[in-house]
């Protein structure tokens, strides 16, 4: 797991286009939105509210805080790690992890890296 305190994560986006119908998982308690850049890459924008939730990548996935806070847990590892806003984390793909909001509510910028 990788972690970095990013000073420069982006939070607005030009030239894209947005999928108006939400990701939705665990009953409303993660939702996100699908963003498409013309380079043909894309990135999730979304919402974590309290509660312990588990992801798989099938890519891999570089996370960045962008408010609130939140603790994770990579698949296969013990550590439990505290990820503040301006923080980010990638995560390898075909893996896992968990995620956990304690209070209120993390927003995050999710990007699928290159393989």
């Amino acid at each position: 797991m990788i972690f970095s305190n990013n000073t420069t994560t982006m939070t607005s986006f030009t030239q894209v286009t947005v999928d108006a119908k939400a990701n939705v998982y665990f009953d409303g308690k993660v939702v996100s939105h699908t963003v498409h850049f013309a380079d043909g890459s894309k990135k999730t924008l979304g919402l974590i509210y309290p509660g312990s939730y588990h992801f798989g990548t099938a890519a891999p996935e570089r996370m960045e805080i962008i408010a609130g806070d939140c603790k994770v847990r990579l698949d296969g590892s013990s550590d439990t790690n505290t990820i503040e806003a301006g923080s980010s984390f990638d995560v390898a793909g075909n893996s896992g992890f968990t995620i956990m909001v304690e209070e209120g509510i993390c927003e995050y910028i999710c990007s699928f890296l290159p393989s």
